[in-house]
């Protein structure tokens, strides 16, 4: 098991991580992490990126399956 110190840094601290974690990832400086604090317990891990709307639009394969009429629906909740 490793192990890091913490450094104070103003208000914060800061602990390094190890390199092995960093190349294992692909982490670079800047990176996003997602922290989640259980108990007693902080595990950190590389954050996914948030995928956009007009990404997976962008991915939809051609030709796709449509629901006739979908597009003239009304709302059927709180879309709008």
């Amino acid at each position: 098991m490793l192990s890091a110190s913490l450094r104070r840094s103003g208000g914060s601290f800061i602990m390094t991580v190890p390199l092995a974690y960093v190349e294992q990832n692909h982490l670079t400086a800047g990176t996003r992490m997602a922290i989640e604090i259980i108990g007693d317990e902080l595990k950190i891990r590389p954050q996914r990126p948030r995928r956009l709307l007009c990404d997976l639009l962008a991915a939809t394969p051609p030709g796709l399956c449509r629901a006739d009429g979908w597009d003239e629906m009304g709302a059927a909740g709180g879309e709008l």
